[in-house]
């Protein structure tokens, strides 16, 4: 028998999710996904989040509050009568009469090995942290930050050049997966908790403006892993002399190199840079306002030579 499904969830990373419970043939009575926001080139258009657009192409009923405290919110959340709710990268903290509603619990789809990078990042520190492996875990919601007991996982493997674009995709597909697993077996009453150990446990706080910008004195795996670990968003970056004034450039991915010499100094023609200690070699950049290019298309029209630097 189908489960009558709650489904909150707002970016990209989510809509699999929604969209495998609705394949796997639950009812997903409800979506709640955080409001509009203001988009385009003047900041006057409301934007619908990636959840709002795809539960409205299912036909399923959107619910977009600001905050689930009040009792007029958390009476209507109850009214749903909904066995489970299904959380998937949502951005609104669910209080006590909200975790206790639905009949079988709340289900939360997090983006590692829990308890490693419990908190608002995950994907984005394991690859700043030079992590070889994450994954994804379904566990039962309760008060603390992804405290709750874990049910089902799988593991993911970080390539030494990943981004967190590229690892946000392969488990943006596990959690799915992952998800309509977990709920076959609540649905049978075999699905299996085992709470989480606080032993290990890391938060992995939200990435700050201030601390994208690349720390050329670093060694060469820190300023990879930092330049992947926020490609594309929100972007390492640095400042480079070009067409005679200093402008801001956008490190999209790199790769480890051979080379030494003062840090954030050019040292070829490929865009090799040197490091606190070592080097990388910048694959892929942007500068302000043009698209994503090579670093070989990027040389072509910059004209930067070994011996600039990079600040």
């Amino acid at each position: 028998m189908a489960l009558r499904v709650i489904f909150m969830g707002t970016p990209d990373f989510s809509v699999p999710t929604l969209r495998a419970i609705a394949e796997a043939g639950h009812e997903v009575v409800a979506v709640y996904t955080q409001p509009p926001r203001a988009a385009g080139r003047r900041g006057l258009e409301l934007t619908p989040s990636p959840v709002q657009r795809e539960a409205e192409r299912l036909g399923v009923p959107v619910l977009v509050p600001t905050s689930l405290k009040s009792d007029e919110a958390q009476t209507e959340f109850k009214a749903l009568n909904a066995d489970v709710a299904v959380v998937v990268a949502y951005g609104l903290l669910l209080p006590k009469p909200i975790l206790d509603a639905p009949r079988l619990g709340c289900l939360n789809g997090h983006a590692s090995l829990l308890p490693r990078w419990r908190g608002a990042a995950p994907i984005q520190r394991a690859i700043m942290a030079g992590d070889a492996q994450t994954g994804v875990m379904v566990m039962r919601m309760e008060e603390g930050l992804d405290t709750g007991p874990v049910a089902v996982g799988e593991t993911v493997e970080i390539g030494p050049d990943m981004t967190a674009g590229d690892l946000h995709d392969r488990l943006m597909a596990a959690c799915a997966g992952l998800m309509v697993e977990a709920l076959a077996k609540l649905e049978k009453g075999a699905l299996v908790f085992t709470p989480q150990s606080d032993r290990g446990a890391i938060y992995a706080k939200k990435v700050e403006k201030a601390e994208t910008r690349v720390d050329w004195r670093l060694h060469a795996s820190a300023v990879h892993n930092h330049i992947r670990g926020l490609s594309p968003f929100p972007g390492a970056w640095c400042e480079v002399e070009a067409g005679g004034r200093l402008e801001r450039l956008k490190l999209l991915r790199s790769t480890p190199s051979e080379g030494a010499g003062e840090p954030g100094g050019i040292l070829d023609d490929r865009l090799s840079v040197a490091c606190g200690s070592g080097a990388v070699r910048l694959v892929e950049v942007q500068r302000a306002g043009s698209r994503p290019v090579s670093a070989s298309e990027f040389l072509r029209g910059a004209r930067l030579e070994k011996g600039m630097k990079l600040s």
